[in-house]
């Protein structure tokens, strides 16, 4: 995830180096209106943070402690709606759905032995995020932006060693630069996602094989994290 900051960052630096001298301006009222619309394509990467508890499981002796070890970038998809409030703040809301997945690794402290669960996810976010621009020079504009997201995973499946719940709330924090092309505007931008919730699910009446138990027990909590690096087309 450093990685894909900074690399970000440098980016979009060098494009901005760029504009130090007055150039015609592409587009050079379409700030002025209050509702701007489009799209939006991107790739992300989803995360667990995971609290382990230590027990030892009374009728096999085994400890077993549980990590997040393997990320798999995903698909993001949706459209954008934002409403201008001034000229340096505007109201902004994404529905988008997220196609990703990740590997949950469980290890038996004592024997060593390890054991997996590939957890995939298909969330539906509504954020609403407020985004502060600063004024625009030539045809770039950073911007910053924070909001909340509720979201709703489509494919929590039951009787695995893992279950969590379907809603969550995540909190956003991001990034990221308009650039005003002849024909449209594009949005390259990098958004930190940290959830809210507890999404460990700890009764576990779902399940057939009660041996499975061990690796719910072994866990305090459990909460999501993401990075989304999107393009928008407006």
């Amino acid at each position: 995830m450093k990685k894909i900051l900074l690399t970000f960052c440098l980016l979009l630096a060098a494009l901005c180096s760029q504009a130090q001298t007055r150039k015609i301006q592409n587009r050079p009222y379409l700030d002025q209106r209050r509702f701007h619309y489009g799209f939006l394509l991107g790739f992300h990467l989803q995360d667990m943070e995971l609290k382990n508890t230590g027990a030892i499981d009374e009728s096999s002796g085994e400890q077993w402690y549980a990590d997040v070890d393997t990320y798999s970038p995903g698909f993001s998809v949706g459209v954008l709606g934002e409403v201008r409030l001034n000229t340096y703040l505007a109201l902004r809301t994404t529905p988008t759905l997220h196609f990703g997945q990740k590997t949950v690794r469980f290890h038996e402290q004592i024997s060593g032995r390890d054991s997996s669960q590939n957890l995939k996810s298909i969330y539906i976010s509504v954020p609403i995020d407020v985004k502060f621009t600063p004024p625009r020079f030539n045809n770039y504009r950073p911007y910053f932006l924070a909001g909340i997201s509720p979201t709703v995973d489509l494919t929590v499946k039951k009787n695995r060693a893992l279950l969590v719940k379907p809603f969550d709330c995540y909190v956003e924090l991001g990034m990221g630069c308009d650039f005003y092309l002849p024909f449209f505007k594009l949005i390259p931008e990098l958004k930190f996602c940290f959830g809210l919730a507890d999404i460990l699910q700890k009764k576990r009446n779902d399940l057939t094989d009660k041996s499975l138990l061990k690796y719910t027990s072994g866990l305090e909590s459990a909460s999501s994290k993401m990075i989304v690096l999107t393009l928008y087309f407006e």
